[in-house]
C-alpha cells in the first residue's frame, strides 16, 4: 500500500444552509490552526467518501470536506427522484464553496481534487483567484464537450460490446442522439423500475471503462450503497447532459486568471477515459503548473499516483509547524 497519514477524525463538522432549500454537509480536521485545504470529490455526485483526510499531514493542515449538493451527506438528497436538480449547477456550487469559505472563516486555501472535482476547482479557482493558494488536482477535466462525447461515445471503439449494451439500455429512437441527454430523461422518469435500469446501465458502463485499466477496479462506480449510486448517476447525467453549465473551452481560455496560483497536475497515462490530452493542453496555459505524468495510472489512479498527491500536498505545507511523517501501510 501506498504512503498516508493516520486516520483521522473531524473535530468539527455541521450542516450549512446554502439558499434553495439546500443544506451541504462540511467537516473539519487536522490542525485547527494550520493551512486551510479544500478536498473537492468528484463525479459530479460522489460525496460521502472522506478517505481525502489521510492525504494531509494532520499537524500542518487544517483540512476541510465537503459534499456538494444533493449526494452524501448533504440534503435533500438526489436519490429521492421528488427531489429537484434545477437549483444544482456548477455555479451554485461555486457559491456554496465561496460561503463555505467564509463560514470557516478561511482567507485562502489550498485546493485539491480530480476528475470532476478538477473541473469543479478549476471554475472556483478562475472566478475567485485571490482565494487560492495552491492547486492540485490528480485526473484533469473540463467537462468540454468533447470530452463528455469521448467518455459515453468514443470510448466504445476500445470497448464496443459494454457500450453497445450501454447504448442499447435506450429507447431505440434515442440510440444515435446524445446519450447522456437521454439518460438524464429517463432517470428523471415517473416510472421506479426505468429510474433502476437507467442506474445500472450507466453504472455498469462507468465500471467497465476504469476496469480495463491495468490496475482498474471493476467496481469503482458502482460499489456504492444504494441510494449514493443513484444520486451519483442522476447528478452526473445532469451536469453532462448540460455541459456542466460552461462555455465549450471557457476553463481553457480564462486559465490565465490562474496566474500566480501554484499547481500541480497530475494524470495517469492510461487514462482512456479522461485522456490526456486536457491536462497538456492546461499545462500550456498555465505557467505556474507543473504536469506530472504517472505511466502505471489511469483514472482510478496506482501507487505511484498516490504517492506523487502526497508528495505535492506535503511540499505545499512545508515552512508549517509539524511536519509529522506518512506511515507505512
Amino acid at each position: 500500500m501506498p504512503e498516508q497519514y493516520p486516520p483521522v477524525e473531524p473535530y468539527a463538522r455541521g450542516l450549512l444552509e446554502v439558499g434553495d432549500g439546500q443544506r451541504i454537509y462540511w467537516e473539519t480536521s487536522g490542525n485547527p490552526d494550520g493551512k486551510a485545504a479544500l478536498c473537492v470529490h468528484g463525479g459530479p455526485g460522489g460525496g460521502g467518501r472522506r478517505h481525502s483526510r489521510r492525504m494531509f499531514d494532520p499537524e500542518v493542515y487544517r483540512i476541510v470536506l465537503f459534499d456538494q449538493r444533493g449526494c452524501g451527506e448533504s440534503l435533500p438528497h438526489a436519490s429521492d427522484p421528488a427531489v429537484s436538480l434545477a437549483a444544482n449547477t456548477t455555479d451554485h456550487l461555486i457559491a456554496d464553496m465561496e460561503r463555505l469559505r467564509e463560514h470557516l472563516g478561511v482567507d485562502r486555501w489550498l485546493l485539491y481534487g480530480g476528475s470532476w472535482g478538477s473541473t469543479l476547482i478549476l471554475a472556483y479557482a478562475e472566478r475567485h483567484p485571490e482565494r487560492v493558494s495552491e492547486i492540485v488536482i490528480a485526473g484533469v477535466t473540463m467537462t468540454r464537450p468533447e470530452e463528455t462525447d469521448w467518455l459515453y461515445r468514443g470510448v466504445g471503439r476500445l470497448l464496443p460490446g459494454p457500450w453497445e449494451a450501454f447504448r442499447d439500455a435506450l429507447p431505440a429512437a434515442d440510440r444515435d442522439g446524445d446519450l447522456v441527454a437521454a439518460y438524464d430523461r429517463l432517470l428523471n422518469s415517473p416510472d421506479d423500475a426505468v429510474r433502476a435500469a437507467a442506474v445500472r446501465a450507466w453504472a455498469t458502463w462507468e465500471d467497465a471503462v476504469v476496469a480495463h485499466e491495468t490496475l482498474g477496479n471493476p467496481g469503482a462506480y458502482s460499489n456504492r450503497p444504494d441510494d449514493a449510486l443513484v444520486a451519483f448517476v442522476r447528478i452526473c447525467a445532469h451536469y453532462f447532459s448540460h455541459d456542466a453549465w460552461l462555455e465549450d473551452g471557457q476553463l481553457l481560455r480564462n486559465a490565465h486568471r490562474l496566474a500566480g496560483i501554484p499547481g500541480v497536475l497530475i494524470h495517469g497515462r492510461l487514462d482512456i477515459g479522461s485522456p490526456l490530452k486536457t491536462a497538456w493542453e492546461l499545462t500550456k496555459v498555465w505557467p505556474d503548473a507543473e504536469l506530472k505524468v504517472i505511466d502505471d495510472s489511469g483514472h482510478t489512479g496506482s501507487p505511484t499516483m498516490r504517492n506523487t498527491i502526497l508528495a505535492a500536498i506535503a511540499r505545499f505545507g512545508e515552512g508549517r509547524v509539524g511536519a509529522a511523517a506518512p506511515t507505512q501501510e
